[in-house]
C-alpha cells in the first residue's frame, strides 16, 4: 500500500514514521527550499542534503517519480521537491495525506486517491477529503474526524513546559536570516540566536533551541524562525515529538479504517 504525504516537516515526518513502521510504503513531497524549523526531525532535509535520518528511518531525495520504486525497495522513504504534487498522476498512490499544515487546503481533492486525509485546519471531511486529523494540542489531539473539520487555528502554539507563544522565535525584520546558534544549544532569556540585517532575534525564555531556520533563509518580519523547548532536554531535538506521533497515529487509523484493512463496522461521525 503506497501513501503519498504532501509536506515533509516535523508533523509530516512523525506521520511517515508511524505509517512506515506499520508496514506501509511512504513517499513524501516538499518545497525545493524547505522552510522547516525543527530540521533535525524533518525528512524535508533529504531535499537539501540528499539523505537524512530521523530516529531509525532514512529518507532520500528522488529526482522524479521514476526513482521512487527503487528507493522503496531499499527500504528508504523517497522525498521529492514537488510542492504542486505533480507526481500524483505517475505514482497513483492508494492514499494521500495532506500534512503541509498551511491552515488551508492548497489543492488536495477527495478524488486524488481512494483514501485522502487532511491534517489540521483547512479541510472538511466529506468534501475535500475522507477524514481529518486534529492537530491542536489538548483533549482532541490525534482524533480522526469523519464529518466536519478540525478545530480552527488560534495562532497560539500549544503549551509545552508551561509556555505557549513565548516558545516561538520570530524574525525581527525583513531580510536574510543569519543563524548564530545551532539546534540543541542551551539558551537563556536574552541570548541572541540569530540576526536579520543586523537586528537580533532574542531568546524569549530559558531552554534548549529545538529548531531554527538555516543560514541564508529569506525571511519577513514576524515569520516563525525558531523554537525553544523549556524542558531543556537535548534529546527531544532529535526525535519526533509527542504531537507528531499522536497525529501520525490518527492518520494511520484513518487510512487503515477507510481502506477496509481494519475489520468491523465503524460508525463514522
Amino acid at each position: 500500500m503506497l501513501i503519498l504525504i504532501r509536506g515533509a516537516g516535523d508533523i509530516a515526518t512523525g506521520i511517515a514514521l508511524r505509517l512506515k513502521r506499520a508496514g506501509l510504503d511512504v513517499v513524501m513531497t516538499d518545497l525545493p527550499q524547505p522552510t522547516a524549523i525543527r530540521r533535525t526531525v524533518c525528512f524535508s532535509q533529504a531535499i537539501v542534503h540528499g539523505e537524512t535520518t530521523v530516529e531509525d528511518m532514512t529518507a532520500r531525495r528522488a529526482a522524479g517519480p521514476e526513482q521512487v520504486p527503487a528507493l522503496l525497495a531499499e527500504g528508504v522513504i523517497p522525498v521529492l521537491a514537488d510542492p504542486e504534487g505533480q507526481c500524483l498522476a505517475a505514482l497513483k498512490p492508494d492514499g494521500v495525506v495532506d500534512a503541509i499544515l498551511a491552515k488551508r487546503n492548497l489543492g488536495t481533492r477527495i478524488t486524488d486517491a481512494p483514501v485522502v486525509v487532511g491534517v489540521g485546519p483547512g479541510f472538511t471531511a466529506g468534501e475535500d477529503c475522507h477524514a481529518v486529523v486534529e492537530t491542536m494540542r489538548g483533549h482532541y489531539l490525534g482524533r480522526v474526524i469523519y464529518r466536519g473539520s478540525a478545530l480552527p487555528n488560534t495562532g497560539i502554539p500549544g503549551l509545552i513546559g508551561g509556555f505557549a507563544g513565548e516558545r516561538v522565535l520570530r524574525a525581527p525584520a525583513d531580510g536574510v536570516f543569519h543563524q548564530l546558534l545551532d539546534i540543541g544549544a542551551q539558551v537563556k532569556q536574552g541570548d541572541v540566536a540569530a540576526t536579520v540585517e543586523g537586528v537580533p532575534m532574542v531568546c524569549t525564555l530559558d531552554g534548549v533551541l529545538r529548531g531554527i531556520l538555516p543560514e541564508g533563509t529569506p525571511v519577513f518580519k514576524g515569520m516563525k524562525a525558531g523554537d525553544i523547548d523549556p524542558r531543556c532536554t537535548e534529546d527531544h531535538c532529535y526525535c519526533a515529538s509527542d504531537k507528531a506521533l499522536a497525529v501520525g497515529g490518527g492518520v494511520l487509523e484513518a487510512i487503515l479504517g477507510l481502506s477496509g484493512i481494519l475489520k468491523g463496522d465503524r460508525a463514522h461521525g
